[in-house]
Parts: structure tokens; sequence; C-alpha cells
């Protein structure tokens, strides 16, 4: 009876506390896109106009190539945080595949908070080479623009890659399912299978 009444007083408590990290992580989800796809559209339009430029009046955008290099540090590090938000990155899961139940979401809980600690590491040794950059007064060829800001990509795609694993870890801690990120769950067809072809340790699965 008082077992029961607690379960019914956390839960809606979990439930409030992973609808306001949902209202976190959309957030996030939105300002990646628009940094990526304004990356995308910006390189795509600013190539095009070159190449109409010199088809048509023998003469090409000036920097458009350097522009286009520091577009691509931009997709490349926010990409990171996109790729881990869809559960989308490369991962060596030999080892994961062959777990099943509460050994395969321990383990998975153990990488993302391992994963997490690396991007917020990383994040912090880039922030000590985007300053070092500024020091030097280090700038693009063409263009002159200085290459600290193009760089800022580094600490700040780490920090939101290293958010999307917390925000993972948060997940599957407060879930019965395993999730691969705070909103990708991990399909049954992703859960290792016995030669009967049935889910093994279903109940453990379950959290029975």
């Amino acid at each position: 009876m008082t077992e029961q009444s607690t379960n019914n007083t956390t839960s809606p408590r979990q439930n409030g506390f992973l609808r306001a990290l949902g209202a976190f992580d959309r957030g996030l989800g939105m300002l990646e896109a628009v940094i990526i796809g304004g990356c995308v559209l910006a390189m795509a339009a600013l190539m095009s106009a070159h190449v109409v430029g010199n088809l048509l009046f023998q003469q090409g955008i000036p920097g458009t190539y350097e522009v286009t290099e520091m577009l691509i540090v931009v997709i490349t590090f926010i990409g990171v945080s996109y790729a881990a938000r869809h559960a989308r990155h490369i991962s060596m899961s030999a080892i994961y595949d062959q777990l099943s139940g509460r050994l395969r979401k321990a383990l998975l809980i153990v990488l993302c908070l391992g994963t997490a600690v690396l991007m917020f590491y990383f994040a912090y040794k880039s922030v000590d080479y985007v300053l070092t950059l500024q020091e030097r007064g280090r700038t693009s060829a063409a263009l002159g623009v200085p290459m600290w800001l193009v760089y800022l990509a580094l600490p700040f795609g780490f920090t939101l890659a290293g958010i999307q694993y917390v925000l993972t870890t948060i997940r599957n801690l407060f879930s019965d399912d395993i999730y691969r990120s705070f909103t990708e769950k991990e399909e049954y067809s992703d859960v290792p299978m016995d030669d009967s072809g049935q889910i093994q340790d279903a109940n453990e699965h379950r959290g029975v």
C-alpha cells in the first residue's frame, strides 16, 4: 500500500522532469537545425553564384572556397551533436550487441557517461585552442576573417554533444525502455535474439 502510493507520487514528478528535459532538447534541436541548415543553404547558394559568375561574367565571387571551408568546419562540429541526438554516430558495438536487458542498458549508460565526459573535455581543450588563435590574431588569407570566430564551432559543438549524452543517460535512468538517444528508443530489431527468433531475456528486457 505504501509502496504503491510512493510510486504514484514519484511518477508524475519524473514525467514532469522528462517533459522539461524534452522541451530543452527540442530547443537545442531547433538551434542545431538552424545552424546546420543555414550553413548548408549558404554554402549551396554561394557555390552556385560562384559558378554562374564564372560562366556568365568570367568572374566568380572572391573568397568562395575560403568561406566554404569555414562553413564545413561549422557543419562538421555542430553535426557531432546532431548525430548524437538521432543516434547516428559511429559506434563500436561488438560487446554491446551481445547483451540484452539490464546489462545492455547498464553498458549503454556507462558508455554515454564516458562519452559525455570526453565531449566536455574536448570542449575544454578546444576553448584553449580558440583563445590561442585569438591571441595570435590569425585570419583567413583572402577575406581576413578572424579564424577564432570560425573555430568557436568546436567548443560549441562538443558541448552540445556532451549535453546530448547526458540527456541520454538521464532518459535511460528514468525509463524502463532502452534509449539510444533522448528521443530515439532502441527498436526490438536492435535487440539480440536467440535461435528461435525470440528476444533473449525478454522478462529482463522489460525490467521484470
